[in-house]
């Protein structure tokens, strides 16, 4: 079995010391994925997502010498937010600045999103960490699993299709399928859960 992760608390004092090349790699694996497609979300084309990914990277290098865990002011995955959702404004805006109007609202349109008070924003960008988390977990326990299970596994949480449609191709009878199923969801909850370790 997968040596299991190390938890996110862990995660951020490891990041502490700037030498610990795996922290960083775990780090990276799962953050920089949530970073661009909340830039690209925003409307910032692939390369200037993949900088701005790149500059909010820096900004937790240059930070985690300093980085303390204290529940009372909120968790790392709401001041990374921070910290990303102000790149991308402060990218939007000198964009803004720089080109002379074209009368464009889509523009206008993505800048008064950026502002916007109704938690979409954050909303978006717990969505992707949790597709992010899931899509680990899935890559960390596949190998736990026969191949019929997985495949009924995928096929029915993630394609969508019922177990009567693909009982005769992954050679398991519906009730193995529902089975299959439950055990492998049980165990990405599981493997979700270690991942997230201690963080609130």
């Amino acid at each position: 079995m997968q040596e299991s992760p190390a938890t996110r608390v862990s995660l951020l004092v490891r990041l502490r010391d700037g030498s610990d090349a795996a922290a960083w790699r775990e780090f990276v694996r799962l953050y920089a994925p949530v970073i661009y497609g909340f830039a690209r979300k925003r409307g910032l084309q692939d390369a200037d997502a993949a900088d701005l990914m790149q500059e909010v990277l820096r900004s937790v290098s240059r930070a985690a010498q300093g980085l303390e865990y204290d529940p009372n002011r909120g968790t790392f995955r709401g001041w990374l937010f921070t910290v990303t959702r102000n790149k991308v404004f402060n990218f939007l805006e000198s964009r803004r600045k720089r080109v002379v109007g074209s009368g464009d609202s889509r523009v206008q349109a993505r800048l008064e999103q950026h502002a916007d008070g109704d938690g979409t924003l954050s909303g978006d960008w717990e969505t992707d960490y949790q597709r992010t988390l899931a899509a680990q977990a899935m890559e960390r326990v596949k190998g736990e699993f026969q191949s019929a299970t997985w495949q009924a596994f995928l096929l029915t949480a993630v394609e969508g299709k019922t177990p009567a449609q693909i009982a005769k191709q992954v050679g398991l009878s519906v009730g193995a399928i529902y089975v299959a199923k439950s055990r492998v969801i049980a165990r990405l909850r599981q493997e979700i859960e270690t991942m997230q370790g201690d963080e609130p």
